[in-house]
């Protein structure tokens, strides 16, 4: 192995492939992201994902759905498998970490939709210590509550606290009421009330603008629990190579293994990150999230916009594709599914895509891999580390 090998992981935030086999334990029998989006818009358009054997995964899965628009291609031009997840929960802190080398049995705790969704006394001392109420203590929607809230917020100065079907504490403030700096300070102390509850997640949602004009800025943050098991992301530093995270992917792993990172706010962003990072590193890990599929479009049942953004998205990857060298493998993945011509407005308990690119090498049939670690078991392959402690790996 070489020092001008790279691996670069790209997580499509929420793009499932068809319900997962214990998704009616979750509630989410039939749910099926991308063909029921392609069925809804009368076909996608994934010229460059298509020819990557994003088409041919259906078959890979029982019963599975075609994605309208986009065929099976005869040779494609990269690897193509399934995977199911096997870690309880459909959240992206669990999807992640399966991802990284992880099994979530148990998974996460979750607060009550309804209210009060807080322990009292959780709610007692968050008050206390930052010194400021709390309103919502509910399940909702983030742009709902911020609508119904927010001009509340501003005269009280509380913070605006719910839940969601993820293991969340999410703390929302507008900018000119509560300075960045306090809202992030009330995160972490959050943080260390929700570690007994075993949350996977307390998140910073800070917006601007005015009542009926609310909009969330970018400056989003996530604190996450702290597993006791490292991270893929760990053992390739350790070895010496480079590990960069773009997107949200440092606050999801909690900062563990990396040597760089630019934290981004939207898929844009993140793939302009991306490329930096390509151009600017010739060994290691690139791990990214693109967010905008389940945050503006999966969870806002917006089919026609998901279907714009898996668009661009292919459109990116074409231009994308001639950076890497020989040496490079390119694996593109989900986390969950989140359908948005399901019910409700949560992630859905899916199956999801796996394309392996390796320039100039045919690809192949994966098949079904059981436990998204198989992506990590391939990364410790790759790079020549001891195995991780579980998965297969498919290179």
């Amino acid at each position: 192995m070489t020092n001008n090998n790279r691996v670069i992981l790209i997580v499509l935030d929420s793009v499932g492939i068809g319900s997962a086999p214990d998704a009616a334990h979750y509630g989410d029998e039939g749910a099926a992201t991308l063909p029921h989006i392609g069925s809804a818009v009368g076909g996608l358009h994934l010229p460059i994902m298509e020819s990557m054997g994003l088409g041919n995964i259906p078959g890979l899965i029982p019963d599975g759905k075609p994605i309208a628009g986009v065929n099976p291609a005869e040779n494609p031009i990269a690897s193509f498998g399934v995977m199911q997840e096997v870690s309880e929960g459909k959240d992206t802190i669990t999807g992640h970490w399966e991802i990284a080398g992880l099994k979530m049995v148990p998974g996460f705790s979750y607060f009550p939709p309804d209210p009060p969704s807080f322990p009292a006394e959780l709610t007692a001392e968050f008050e206390k210590r930052t010194g400021r109420n709390i309103i919502g203590n509910r399940a909702a929607s983030g742009t709902q509550i911020m609508d119904e809230l927010g001009e509340e917020h501003m005269k009280t100065g509380a913070w605006i606290a719910y839940t969601s079907a993820d293991s969340v504490f999410q703390i929302a403030s507008h900018v000119d009421i509560i300075p960045l700096k306090e809202l992030y300070r009330a995160c972490e102390i959050a943080r260390e009330l929700c570690d007994p509850y075993r949350t996977g997640r307390v998140i910073a949602r800070p917006f601007r603008g005015t009542p009926g004009n609310f909009e969330r800025t970018l400056d989003r943050k996530d604190y996450v629990f702290r597993p006791d098991e490292p991270f893929i992301t760990e053992a390739v530093k350790a070895a010496g190579h480079s590990v960069c995270a773009v997107g949200k992917i440092d606050d999801i792993l909690a900062h563990r293994g990396l040597t760089d990172s630019n934290h981004t706010g939207s898929t844009e962003l993140s793939q302009q990150a991306l490329v930096e990072f390509t151009n600017k590193i010739t060994h290691g890990l690139i791990f990214a999230n693109f967010i905008d599929f389940d945050m503006n479009f999966g969870h806002r049942r917006d089919p026609e916009g998901y279907a714009d953004a898996l668009a661009q998205t292919d459109q990116w990857l074409g231009g994308y594709l001639p950076l890497l060298n020989k040496d490079d493998v390119l694996i593109v993945t989900a986390d969950h599914g989140n359908d948005p011509t399901f019910k409700g407005t949560d992630h859905t308990r899916e199956y999801v895509p796996l394309l392996v690119y390796r320039p100039g090498q045919p690809g192949r049939n994966l098949g079904p891999r059981v436990g998204f670690y198989d992506i990590a078991q391939s990364i410790a392959s790759f790079f020549g580390l001891d195995p991780m402690t579980r998965g297969k790996s498919f290179l």
